[in-house]
């Protein structure tokens, strides 16, 4: 019995390491397609309040520290790395059971990770989703950043409703 629940665990982390694999994949392809395909600033609308607009953030989030000069991207980049390198260790750990600290582990890990890519080759990360309200706008975002976000919203409902995994 022992073999076959060690097999199981095996599978449930394979499971969740594919699927941040992918959505890494589906971030990278969208940037690349965004960068070939957009003119940078120009917004392209597809719903009334969705455009999708190519631009570049040397930042971190709402752009912050964009202007401070380009030491900010290898600090980003050590933050990224070390951040990836916990959630995976942590993700590694975890019990099949815990499928929804699972899913947000490997959302949040494929984002940070889909943002590192970018930093390492381009030195800023590929935004182009924006959305608006009117003149009132949203600061551009992209898949990765969607993962964090949603993956972070996953880690307080996992907080919520399994307090035992605080542990």
């Amino acid at each position: 019995m022992p073999d076959a629940q060690a097999a199981a665990q095996r599978r449930n982390r394979l499971y969740w390491l594919v699927f941040a694999i992918l959505l890494i994949l589906l971030d990278q392809l969208s940037k690349y397609l965004a960068d070939t395909q957009l003119v940078y600033g120009q917004p392209n609308a597809l719903l009334p309040m969705l455009d999708i607009t190519l631009h570049y953030n040397p930042g971190a989030a709402f752009s912050f520290l964009s202007d401070a000069g380009g030491w900010q991207r290898w600090f980003f980049t050590g933050i990224a790395a070390l951040v990836s390198g916990y959630l995976l260790v942590w993700l590694m750990r975890l019990d099949q059971q815990q499928r929804l600290l699972s899913a947000a582990l490997s959302l949040v890990l494929s984002g940070a990770l889909g943002n590192l890519i970018d930093r390492l080759l381009h030195g800023h990360v590929i935004d182009f989703i924006s959305v608006h309200w009117g003149s009132a706008y949203f600061p551009t975002f992209n898949i990765a950043d969607s993962a964090i976000t949603v993956g972070a919203i996953l880690l307080v409902l996992d907080t919520v409703l399994n307090p035992e995994s605080r542990k």
